[in-house]
């Protein structure tokens, strides 16, 4: 039988790029009955030695040099910025995006994410090297040749420039939503559904963000939202 014009394939449309196709990158963190009131007031000093773990890890964080009779301090991007970088030029001149290189990033962002979730009082659990725990963070893994333009990712940076204002001004509200939320676990032991939902949908948003910008998982714009995309 002839193919009609315009009729989407029996398997769905190309690429993953339907009306229902949920965004490449997703996060879902489950929302805790109860949480321990001694851990929450002491939340900054539990993290530390995680927080130092990751510091390690990605060589992210200040660093002094001594130039002439002082010492300067200076910004290092880290293996996160290399990696961005490192990913841009594969795709640009080899359309390629090694299986083991994406598994390494998806893994550090899920890492990175769970140690985000503790210090956001959105989990008790202490965030594990291994296991998701109550966060759970998917990203696809992108058909290069098929999925990508080579080209866009020399740009996508720029054109997420209105994702990085926004964003600015909700990671505000995001930290006064923990401060809050803070005194509401110290007096009830529960985070506010309301500041939750909230807090979970920014990290949700930057998520989106930086696997479009800087992941450069895929091409689909991030959408303007704290919820779930599809």
């Amino acid at each position: 039988m002839a193919d009609i014009p315009g009729a989407i394939p029996p398997d769905g449309p190309p690429n993953g790029t339907g009306p229902h196709t949920p965004y490449p990158a997703r996060l879902e963190i489950a929302y805790p009955d109860r949480l321990n009131r001694v851990t929450t007031a002491f939340r900054l000093i539990l993290a530390i030695p995680i927080v130092i773990v990751v510091s390690i890890l990605t060589g992210e964080g200040p660093a002094s040099t001594h130039t002439g009779g002082g010492y300067t301090t200076t910004t290092t991007a880290g293996i996160t910025g290399g990696l961005s970088v490192a990913t841009l030029l594969l795709i640009l001149f080899r359309q390629r995006y090694p299986r083991w290189w994406f598994d390494f990033a998806r893994e550090l962002t899920r890492f990175t994410t769970r140690i985000a979730a503790y210090l956001a009082l959105l989990t008790d659990k202490y965030p594990s090297t291994v296991e998701q725990q109550a966060v759970t963070l998917d990203l696809d893994y992108p058909d290069v040749e098929h999925d990508l333009n080579r080209w866009l990712p020399l740009v996508k940076w720029f054109l997420a420039i209105p994702h990085y204002i926004l964003l600015f001004f909700l990671g505000i509200g995001a930290v006064v939503s923990i401060i809050l939320a803070w005194f509401a676990i110290i007096f009830t032991g529960r985070y506010p559904r309301t500041l939750f939902d909230y807090v979970v949908g920014v990290a949700r948003w930057a998520l989106r963000v930086e696997a479009y910008a800087f992941l450069l998982i895929t091409d689909r714009y991030p959408p303007f939202s704290l919820q779930s995309a599809t």
